[in-house]
């Protein structure tokens, strides 16, 4: 589970919600859970707890251990720094790696909303029956979009990917990282899905695949991840990188996508994205009663 993102986009909003502008995935943005505890509940009937890894940054681990207190010390993984979701999926993967080698893998991010959490815990099961039946295959959730959202990755289904054990899903021609509105139009008009960032492959098979796109960089890390004290030293100077736009998107050929309909699904990355949910729920932003309230 990634759990290791600064959320700045979000700080103002945390800000009024918990007093200090805290990385989104800590707050409690609704109900009394934060994103990261709710993530933790959602995937619970899917993954026991002392099989649950989340990585977090140095910088959070106050806030990280009342939150994760549930799961084994061992599970949390410490990332000196944020060096971008490249650094910090890689790093997670290495350190399980060393772990489980054989593992089957899945990601999480921790800080976005699901409204169906039943559907999404089905979806997940049909896309690790798929990887089972293809274990070369690496594969994504795509979600279907509601709007054209230029902030978002963008995965073109092919062809019908099947399994016998039910976990349908789909090759994918290409993957698009925050295409321009134009193309973003196009693509959809083709059947394009939203990438939630929800991924399952088997650990070896995604690592042989970041070493052949991402040589000196996956070689880099692994050996730091043999000296702690280098690692720490060291961490500030890799360069980042952003694992949709400089990994997923130079593989097309190597995923799967299964689809995602009616999840109610948000990354809840910009205060008007979390306003739309809570609306569509029925629900007032809990931080603007006080003006409600006044007018």
């Amino acid at each position: 589970m990634l759990a290791g993102g600064d959320g700045t986009r979000l700080r103002e909003l945390t800000r009024l919600i918990s007093g200090a502008p805290i990385p989104k995935q800590y707050c409690r943005i609704l109900g009394d859970r934060s994103l990261l505890e709710a993530t933790l509940a959602r995937v619970a009937p899917l993954v026991p707890r002392e099989r649950t890894v989340v990585i977090v940054n140095r910088g959070h681990l106050e806030l990280a251990w009342s939150q994760l207190a549930a799961l084994p010390a061992q599970n949390l993984l410490v990332q000196p720094g944020n060096r971008d979701t490249g650094p910090g999926v890689l790093f997670s993967l290495l350190a399980l790696a060393r772990r489980q080698p054989d593992a089957t893998v899945a990601v999480f991010p921790s800080d976005h909303h699901i409204g169906d959490e039943r559907r999404f815990r089905a979806h997940v099961a049909r896309m690790a029956q798929l990887v089972d039946e293809h274990p070369e295959k690496v594969a994504l959730l795509g979600v279907e979009p509601d709007r054209l959202e230029g902030g978002f990755g963008y995965i073109v289904p092919g062809e019908q990917l099947r399994s016998a054990g039910g976990g349908e899903g789909a090759h994918v021609v290409s993957f698009h990282e925050k295409p321009t509105p134009s193309l973003a139009a196009r693509i959809v008009g083709r059947g394009a899905l939203w990438n939630s960032f929800v991924m399952v492959f088997r650990l070896s098979r995604m690592l042989e695949l970041l070493h052949e796109v991402r040589p000196a960089g996956a070689s880099r890390l692994a050996r730091l991840l043999d000296d702690p004290d280098a690692l720490v030293a060291a961490y500030p100077s890799i360069a980042p990188w952003n694992f949709s736009r400089d990994f997923l998107a130079r593989i097309p050929e190597h995923l799967a996508v299964v689809r995602a309909a009616d999840l109610g699904w948000s990354d809840w990355g910009t205060p008007a994205a979390i306003e739309q949910t809570l609306t569509a729920m029925g629900v007032f932003p809990p931080w603007q009663a006080p003006l409600r309230a006044a007018g």
